[in-house]
């Protein structure tokens, strides 16, 4: 899986690109992360990548002969995907990261300022994408949030990949498993059996501890409906 990243703020990715398991995709060649500055695409002395709206109004709007360019030049699979991210756009979940999943190529594009030319949504970009109902600065976080759940997804990227089969909101059991999908994950429990907070002793639920695996299944069924439900 190729990711190729639009953005003015390249800088913004060092950290993430360079720890933890995402490194380790990358070092295993299972992902290639590829950044690039828009202004790149740029032919003016200044490097400009945006102007003032048409019909006023406040801050600045992303260009969209730039972003056409660089998103031409990028292009590298017929199995490529264009996404733009915007705070109009569809909510991202983990259904949208199992459907990107299946692409060779991410193409993203960070917006910034005010917002991007309305034709990079209309005719460049192939989906608009949020990753919640808030304002952000710009695109880089979603971009963040979108190649680590796509990522986690690829054959070989996590040490276990059965650890996927019962997540959150991707939940699936041999117990009811159509009735807890999508559903938020239970809680876990490790070592010690015990432990003192707030001066009184926290147990882990005696059911985990039985060796029963169908009781085990069921508790943490039920857990999985009383967290999602309170979760609202």
């Amino acid at each position: 899986m190729r990711f190729d990243v639009i953005t003015i703020f390249p800088e913004i990715f060092q950290g993430f690109t360079q720890a933890a398991l995402i490194a380790r995709a990358v070092k295993k060649k299972i992902i290639s992360v590829r950044l690039h500055n828009l202004r790149r695409w740029t032919k003016d002395a200044h490097r400009t990548v945006d102007d003032r709206p048409y019909g006023g109004g406040p801050g600045m709007v992303l260009l969209v002969k730039p972003i056409s360019a660089a998103v031409r030049s990028l292009a590298r699979s017929k199995k490529s995907r264009v996404i733009l991210f915007s705070a109009k756009g569809r909510k991202f979940n983990q259904q949208s990261a199992k459907r990107l999943a299946k692409f060779d190529q991410l193409i993203m594009i960070c917006g910034r300022y005010e917002g991007v030319d309305e034709r990079v949504a209309r005719y460049i970009a192939q989906e608009e994408l949020s990753i919640g109902d808030y304002v952000l600065f710009g695109g880089e976080v979603p971009a963040m949030v979108v190649i680590e759940a796509v990522t986690r997804l690829l054959p070989g990227a996590i040490g276990k990949q059965s650890s996927l089969a019962e997540e959150s909101f991707d939940f699936s059991s041999k117990v009811e498993q159509k009735e807890l999908a999508g559903l938020v994950e239970y809680p876990h429990y490790t070592r010690p059996e015990s432990f003192l907070i707030g001066g009184k002793p926290r147990r882990v639920p005696k059911v985990l501890l039985s060796g029963n695996h169908t009781e085990i299944a069921k508790w943490r069924a039920q857990q999985a409906r009383l967290a999602t439900k309170k979760r609202g």
